[in-house]
Order: structure tokens, then sequence, then C-alpha cells
């Protein structure tokens, strides 16, 4: 697949895949997440729908350098992206939808290190794609201690 058009495809999957893990949340942060006991570390509610408009739309362009590279391994890459993406979508499911942190948390763990493997491997495929996961790990980074600090203290 040519990259002028893997990359508008997967920014659109990505999106997709984001606007259907909202949905999930909706209940959840109006009836649950409110009275949990949270991090002062916590971003504004606003801050959330901006980074992950943000981060949807690097991840989408980063599979499609992949995808669109012609390198031989863009495959096995291409599915390590497509695990992380399914963990990402079920985090909203474990920790919103089913409101269980301890869930959530072995979930963004796992998540965790696949984003790091997909790091890893894009980056012998194409360079760029490797580094437009940085904004991505690092949000996960605060995401993760964010679940961990919840399941503690609630």
């Amino acid at each position: 697949m040519r990259t002028s058009i893997a990359i508008p495809v997967w920014v659109l999957v990505c999106f997709v895949v984001g606007l259907t893990a909202s949905y999930f949340q909706r209940e959840a942060l109006a009836l649950w997440y409110p009275i949990l006991e949270k991090s002062s570390l916590t971003p504004p509610n606003i801050v959330f729908p901006i980074v992950w408009s943000i981060l949807y739309l690097l991840m989408g362009i980063s599979v499609g350098l992949v995808i669109g590279s012609g390198h031989p391994h863009r495959r096995a890459v291409m599915w390590i992206f497509i695990v992380q993406l399914v963990l990402n979508f079920m985090w909203s499911i474990l920790f919103f939808y089913m409101r269980n942190p301890l869930w959530g948390l072995i979930d963004i763990v796992l998540l965790d290190v696949v984003v790091l493997l997909y790091m890893a491997r894009s980056y012998s495929v194409h360079r760029a794609a490797s580094y437009l996961f940085v904004p991505y790990v690092l949000w996960l980074v605060i995401a993760t201690y964010l679940n961990g600090y919840i399941l503690m203290n609630n």
C-alpha cells in the first residue's frame, strides 16, 4: 500500500478506535470517575481528548509510514501496532466500562511494553515512524502512574 493511502486510512482507523472507546467511557466519566481519589498530577478533563486526538493522529501517521515503506519487516511491525491498538482500546473497557483499575493497570502495563516493542521494531523500518511514538510513550507513563494511583487509593 502506498504511503499516501496508508496514512489517511490508518489515521481514520485510529480515530474510529478512539471514538468507539470514548463511547464505553461516557457513563463512568459522568458517574464513577469524578468520585475517585485522584493524584494531584491528574490533568484537567479537557486535556484528555486533546492529547488523545494528537496521539491518534501520530499513531496513524506512524503505522502508515511503516506500511508504505516497502520494507520486508513492515507486516510484522504492523501486527505489533494492531496489538497495541487493541490493548489501547481494551484499557477503556477494563478501566472505565468495567470500572476495574486493577485490570486497567495490567492492560496498560502490557500496552507500555508493546508500544516500546513497536518503537524498537519500527525504527529499522522507518525511523520517523518510531519517533512519532515518543509522545505516546510519555503520555502512557503518565497514564500508567494515574491508573496505579487510582488503584492504590480507591
